[in-house]
Parts: structure tokens; sequence; C-alpha cells
């Protein structure tokens, strides 16, 4: 265990996104150091699969199903925290959608959902747990998961990078904004996490996993532990003075790519 199993004693962490992937990595790990969770997703059967095995581990948690696209869905799920366990003092707007496809290709549709579900979700689950982070007595704790992509450009995913973009210079505002009612406003930027369907799809199926791996210094993929024990971080008192950070969880890959975000090979 990276932290104590009392890091996040007492606090509530709303997850969207939190039956697989990184989203459930989150979960695990804050479970594991005391916080209460409440898991959200579109898919029920990832919902359940999820709350089995977090509740065989001794954690307290709840699901709620919602699509951040809808922000009634989103007021719901905070709305259940609050009513389930009396408080919300962590929200990880983690939920997210991505495929590649050539920006010259790709239909106004395409376009729509990825911004829908990334961008705009991210800021209904902001906008409808100002008021419970507010009055958190830990200090809110508001985290988006981002990308370096986002400020390289993403040849192939153009929706997405784009929604990250976005993502970023809201939650720098919120910063700014929030930072007078006690909330701490972060994003975490994964690189290429080798237990996750994104992964999978975009680099393995894709046949490019060596050229990825090339152009991560560390040489191999990162695991959802690592994305996991950042957030635990941000959203304990050891993360309580770090607002407006961009935390890159990538195995130094941004280091290594050119401009246009295509990897240099290693010499």
């Amino acid at each position: 265990m990276t932290f104590t199993s009392d890091a996040l004693a007492g606090r509530v962490a709303l997850i969207t996104g939190g039956g697989s992937g990184i989203g459930f990595g989150i979960a695990k790990a804050m479970a594991a150091a005391g916080a209460k969770l409440v898991l959200a997703s579109r898919n029920a059967e990832r919902l359940d699969a999820a709350v089995k095995e977090l509740t065989g581990l001794g954690a307290e948690v709840i699901a709620v199903q919602a699509d951040v696209r809808n922000y009634e869905a989103v007021e719901h799920a905070v709305a259940r925290a609050v009513e389930a366990f009396g408080s919300l003092d962590i929200v990880i707007a983690n939920a997210a959608g991505n495929f590649v496809v050539p920006a010259a290709e790709m239909s106004p549709n395409a376009w729509k959902t990825v911004i829908d579900i990334d961008l705009n979700g991210t800021y209904f689950c902001a906008r409808a747990s100002h008021a419970a982070l507010k009055a958190s007595s830990f200090g809110g704790r508001f985290i988006a998961i981002s990308t370096t992509r986002a400020l390289e450009g993403w040849p192939g995913c153009a929706h997405a990078g784009a929604a990250k973009a976005g993502i970023m210079s809201l939650i720098r505002t919120l910063c700014g904004e929030w930072g007078k009612d006690g909330i701490r406003c972060n994003t975490i930027a994964p690189g290429a996490i080798g237990d996750t369907e994104g992964v999978k799809r975009i680099y393995e199926d894709a046949g490019r996993k060596e050229l990825e791996l090339s152009s991560i210094p560390l040489g191999e993929f990162g695991r959802t532990a690592d994305i996991a024990n950042a957030a635990v971080f941000l959203c304990s008192d050891a993360g309580s003075y770090v607002t407006g950070a961009d935390i890159v969880v990538d195995g130094g890959r941004n280091r290594s790519r050119s401009s246009t975000g295509v990897a240099v090979p290693a010499k």
C-alpha cells in the first residue's frame, strides 16, 4: 500500500467512469486510503462488478447509473452522494470517450459526441458539485483527467485532444474562481496506461505498441495504479496547497515528442 489506510478517512469521493479502467483504479486506491465512494457510469454491468469487488475489499461504496452528457443525471449523482454519506469532498471527472479517425473524415456527430462526454461532462460535474465541495470540511477537491496530447495536438484524435485542451483551460479558470471557496482544482494527465482498453485499442490493436514504447523514456507503459496514486496525493492533506496544477504521469513521454506530437524514436 502506497498511502496509509486513513489518508482519505472521512472523505466522500464521486468518480465518473468509475466502473473500469483508470476510474476503477482510482476507486480502489481511494477505498484503500479510507474514502467512501460513489461510482457513476452509463454501464450498469460494469458498475455492478466494480461495487461487488470493492465491497469485497471492505469499501463503503454505492453506484449511480449516469451519463455525464446529461446535467440532470450528474446532479442526481451528486445528490445521491450527499444523501448516502452526508457530504461530498472529492469529484474525479474521469468519464471520457475517444476513437481514432482523421479530422478530414470525422463526422460532425463523432466530433460532438466526444466533446459532449469529455468537455461538457467535466463542466457538468464541476457545476453540479460546486456547492457540496464548497461545504466540505476537508477542502473540496475537483480533479479532471486530461492528457499531454491536449497541448501537443493529437493526430487521429482531434476531437479528444480539443476536448482535453478545453478541460485544462476550464480547470485553470476554476482554480482562480473557486480558490476562495476552499476548492482545489487540478488535472492529471496520464500517458499510455497499459492496463486500459484505450491503450489496447489505440496502440496495441493498431500495431503501434513498439513505436509508442520507444517514445517513453522509462520504456514501459504506465499502470492505472500510477494515476490513482497521483489522485490520492492531490486529495489528501499532502496536496492541500496544490491547485491549478497539471500533474503529468506519463513516464516522460511528453518530454520526448516533437512539437507535432509525433514520437521521436530513441537513438
